[in-house]
């Protein structure tokens, strides 16, 4: 399982734990490392898709694995746009990618302006 895994973080360091975890992504179950970024341990798994672009509904993956670019916004534990490159795996976590938002898009802020 380590052979393709990111071990040193740019922004979270080196990878502190070997205790393996499980984790859903999409209702899939996946291992993981306890403490590594969500995106490594889907990474690792071989998973590259996280979510589908909102109008186009090409995929979306890891762009810049920093934390800078929002590609890989997913649903953690129920909350939406969370970065999965930033955000330490923890055990039972249950991961999923975003729904397609209708298109186009819609600022409501505007609508009745």
């Amino acid at each position: 399982m380590t052979d393709r895994r990111i071990l040193d973080h740019p922004i979270l360091g080196g990878q502190k734990s070997q205790k393996e975890i499980s984790f859903t992504f999409n209702q899939k179950e996946y291992k993981g490392l306890q403490g590594e970024p969500i995106a490594a341990a889907l990474l690792a798994n071989g998973v590259r898709t996280l979510r589908y672009h909102e109008e186009s509904g090409t995929p979306r993956g890891i762009y810049c694995n920093i934390g800078h670019c929002f590609e890989c916004r997913v649903i953690i534990n129920g909350k939406q746009g969370q970065r999965a490159c930033l955000t330490p795996l923890e055990e039972g976590m249950v991961i999923e990618s975003p729904a397609p938002l209708p298109t186009p898009v819609r600022d409501w802020r505007y609508e009745n302006a």
